[in-house]
């Protein structure tokens, strides 16, 4: 019987030098160019056309895997499908996988940067950053955000005794780490289910902690010494002193106070309007000025340098 295949060896593939098709048999050719360079190819026909399909330089695949590729083409043809299409269709759906390949710091990125305009101040887009660096992208920041799982996750909200030793911290990085892989979902970026979701899912794996356990408040100062305290820090020199003196006076939060500006001041009605977009809930809120505020306003107005009362040490920036 004749033989029809395998009719090269190794060594002919390693010495041969004559420019041409040297053929091994069921539709497997070594080419070896004028130059000398070799490499393999692959002669098929499909629906009447013949086609040549290069299987690789011979100095990188072998005799023996040329053989493997070929016979896999031969495969495919018996299926009625086109080797050089498959191949191609591999390559593009490559491509788009990479196109559609994002790490969870860059999803990250792009999350914040979405939806910064809607947030209330840049201390709260800086909160999102300075979680997500601190306790996620070490564990699983580089990884693309199809693969991180619900192991990945626990590791981050246990590493270190967070879950339990800050509870509140680890609380607000799993809901940042769900947003974000939420919005890589629909992005498109990944699949399934969120592995940080909370409700049928990572409650069964942490322990649930309870608002009693875990919120530690600072004492308050009895009623007996405020008089005592306020007056000590009149004594004190210095605006971060005024400043504390009036959180005191309006009842307002630090941020409120320490944000206020000369325009929310009205001297003559003696109230302060703070607008609702420095607010936590996003309402207008108005404080009645006693007449000790409004001494501590006189004398600031008398150095006042920009639209903040209470400025820090950077133009156009309040103290922090």
């Amino acid at each position: 019987m004749a033989r029809t295949g395998n009719k090269l060896s190794a060594r002919f593939v390693q010495t041969v030098t004559e420019p041409g098709f040297h053929a091994d048999g069921h539709g497997l050719y070594l080419q070896v160019s004028p130059q000398g360079s070799k490499s393999w190819a692959f002669r098929y026909a499909l629906d009447g056309k013949a086609r040549w399909m290069g299987l690789g330089p011979a100095f990188d695949v072998s005799l023996a895997d040329a053989r493997a590729e070929a016979q896999k083409c031969r495969a495919m043809l018996r299926e009625k499908i086109d080797p050089i299409d498959e191949r191609r269709a591999r390559f593009q759906e490559k491509k788009l996988e990479a196109a559609m390949t994002i790490t969870f710091d860059d999803a990250a990125a792009q999350y914040i940067a979405a939806h910064r305009a809607k947030w209330k101040n840049d201390k709260h887009t800086q909160q999102w950053e300075n979680t997500l660096s601190t306790y996620a992208s070490p564990v699983f920041g580089k990884l693309p955000v199809a693969a991180i799982d619900t192991a990945l996750i626990t590791r981050a909200l246990e590493k270190d005794g967070l879950w339990l030793e800050k509870h509140e911290t680890a609380a607000r990085l799993r809901g940042r780490i769900e947003r974000v892989l939420s919005w890589s979902t629909v992005r498109g970026y990944r699949k399934g289910e969120n592995p940080a979701r909370w409700k049928g899912h990572l409650e069964e794996l942490l322990p649930r902690i309870s608002e009693a356990d875990r919120v530690q408040h600072h004492p308050a100062l009895p009623y007996a010494v405020i008089g005592h305290f306020v007056a000590q820090v009149r004594g004190q020199a210095g605006i971060a002193a005024l400043a504390l003196e009036f959180t005191i006076l309006t009842c307002a939060r630090t941020a409120e106070a320490i944000g206020a500006k000369w325009d929310e001041i009205d001297r003559d009605n003696a109230i302060w309007t703070i607008p609702g977009s420095r607010m936590k809930m996003k309402k207008e809120h108005r404080i009645p000025l006693s007449p000790r505020a409004l001494e501590i306003l006189e004398g600031l107005e008398r150095v006042k340098s920009g639209d903040f009362i209470f400025p820090g040490g950077r133009t156009g920036k309040p103290i922090s």
